[in-house]
């Protein structure tokens, strides 16, 4: 069968992604391929490997056991290892020893070694004409984060094989290049007669995941039903199970993911652990509680550092902060677990935004580690919302700049927000000149849809789409309706607009994802729900129209932003006007 298209109209650098704790006590710069929401099968290097070298080859076996033994200093050790045999004067043969390095080279993120392996591969005419060397070299450049070289490699690799295509998908799904693991997954099913094993499928459900794409991930779930026995042992597969989890849980399905996880006959900690953060991200906070009570009470399972961030964001998103002390003392106290940044960021959250922000700066001051800039920024974007002050806003604001991380332009668009509010015009006039004296730009908003397997995107204002004027004749007609029923434009969310009233609803009016949920009105089957894939925290006035929206037009409005889902339906939002 042949995976619908993924082509899409403007596509999107990357979507939205809600990750999960990094296993680090700090967020990690560099993504690895071992990085994303649930553990990857082929993350793990064993199945790029070369075939056994004979069992006389006693220091190459040395050499496969360091490697394959996912600890740092082993893996160091394997590098060393490689480096004396290969200056030794009976070199083991490379198609044997390169592999294992590269291996150890992936673990680590070792790109200059790495690069130094492909020379030595290219120089032996081992790259890219040997597969089993192309392959590995293949996850070294995923593994530190480099899915275009992967994907330059794979292109001269002679004979590929599903190693080969695994390896290439992965690389892209796991760098956060979605659809184009997608459509590398087309051109395989397309292009060859190679028959997707479950390596493939996981991969595929991740990438319908991170993009998405709910038709799309159904299909993968069917092709994995179909061509590899939904009754054998795929079925009873972890891995796969909870890839299913997190696939219907990202794409808006809620019901699904739940009956997929209570229909699993065999569950792990990262089962229990995508469950309770699927129901936490829907809204579902209670079920989201009661499901981790289950998991330690009933199943007795003890849970990790990643549950209870789990936990803790479905305090943050239910706004339940004597639950979330509770549990984060829990964690300490019970289970004897060290917060992590993750954890800390968690509390200050849920503190600052139920308005506790003193007591969200005495949590970041009892601290075991450097507070990051998401945490000062959490704390900037509470001023922001409760107005707490010009003069502890630039507080926070100059803190978070402290801190070396890329996404400096959101501390300044939330301090010019700040500004704005104040009516401090010259001081947002200042922050923009900064940030462009700087070079720093705004991160552009886009919302997308899926419809029939084709991902479209729009961004404020956006006339590129072939239906735009269709698109822009039903917003008319929304904001007729609208009108109608006693809507009136929240203008304090077009602060940053210096203007007149209509030229500050103008700049609402022009918002991606009312672009989107026109196009899916349009289009959508009817009864269906409209699925919306948003790269920012949707505004006031946009959840407002959305609530309103679904009431008029009798439609469920499903969007992901970056902070969580929104389910509207008949009036009404999951979260509740708490986000």
């Amino acid at each position: 069968p042949a995976l619908p298209s993924t082509q899409s109209h403007k596509p999107p650098p990357y979507p939205p992604h809600l990750p999960p704790p990094s296993p680090c006590p700090t967020r990690p710069r560099r993504r690895s391929a071992n990085d994303g929401p649930l553990p990857r099968r082929h993350a793990a290097p064993h199945h790029l490997l070369s075939p056994q070298p004979p069992l006389s080859s006693s220091s190459v076996q040395l050499l496969r056991s360091l490697a394959r033994s996912r600890r740092a200093d082993l893996a160091h050790r394997a590098l060393l290892l490689f480096r004396s045999l290969h200056a030794s004067p009976s070199p083991p043969p490379p198609h044997f020893s390169l592999p294992a390095a590269l291996s150890a080279a992936s673990f680590l993120s070792a790109l200059p070694e790495g690069r130094q392996l492909h020379a030595l591969a290219a120089k032996l005419a081992l790259a890219p004409a040997h597969t089993v060397v192309a392959n590995s070299l293949l996850h070294l450049y995923a593994s530190c984060g480099l899915p275009d070289a992967a994907l330059a490699l794979f292109r001269l690799i002679p004979a590929k094989s599903l190693v080969s295509w695994n390896t290439a998908i992965d690389a892209l799904a796991s760098n956060g290049d979605h659809l184009g693991a997608l459509d590398l997954f087309r051109e395989m099913q397309r292009d060859t007669t190679l028959p997707p094993d479950a390596y493939t499928v996981q991969s595929v459900l991740g990438a319908c995941a991170g993009a998405g794409a709910l038709s799309l991930g159904v299909y993968a779930h069917a092709l994995l039903l179909r061509q590899l026995g939904g009754h054998g042992d795929v079925s009873r597969d972890v891995l796969i199970n909870n890839s299913l989890v997190d696939l219907y849980g990202k794409c808006g399905a809620v019901e699904l993911a739940r009956q997929v996880f209570d229909r699993m006959p065999e569950r792990d900690i990262t089962s229990w652990n995508v469950a309770i953060l699927t129901l936490a991200n829907h809204g579902c906070v209670r079920e989201s509680v009661e499901l981790f009570d289950r998991m330690t009470r009933a199943e007795n399972v003890v849970p990790n550092a990643i549950t209870f961030v789990a936990v803790l964001s479905a305090c943050n998103h239910g706004g339940m902060v004597e639950e979330g002390r509770r549990y984060f003392e829990m964690m300490v106290s019970e289970y004897r677990i060290r917060p992590r940044i993750e954890h800390y960021g968690c509390m200050v959250d849920i503190l600052a935004r139920a308005g506790f922000i003193e007591e969200a700066l005495d949590v970041v001051s009892g601290m075991n580690c450097r507070p990051d800039a998401i945490i000062w920024r959490s704390l900037l974007d509470a001023c922001s919302r409760q107005n707490a002050g010009v003069e502890l806003s630039e507080a926070m604001a100059k803190l978070a700049l402290d801190v070396p991380d890329d996404a400096v332009s959101g501390v300044y668009v939330l301090l010019s927000r700040v500004y704005a509010f104040a009516q401090k015009w010259n001081d947002v006039g200042m922050v923009r000149r900064l940030m462009s004296d700087e070079g720093l730009k705004k991160e552009p908003g886009f919302s997308s849809i899926e419809m029939d397997g084709l991902v479209h995107q729009f961004v404020a204002g956006d006339t590129s789409h072939p239906w735009s004027e269709e698109i822009y004749a039903k917003l008319d007609e929304i904001e007729q309706r609208l009108a109608s029923s006693g809507y009136k434009p929240d203008l304090s969310e077009a602060r940053m607009v210096a203007g007149m009233d209509h030229t500050k609803g103008a700049a609402l009016r022009l918002h991606s994802e009312r672009l989107a949920i026109s196009f899916g009105l349009l289009k959508a089957t009817p009864g269906a729900p409209i699925r919306i894939l948003k790269n920012l925290r949707v505004c006031k006035d946009c959840h407002t129209i959305s609530k309103l929206i679904s009431e008029l037009y009798g439609v469920e409005i499903i969007v992901r932003d970056r902070i969580r889902f929104h389910h509207f339906k008949d009036g009404a939002c999951s979260c509740k006007d708490y986000w």
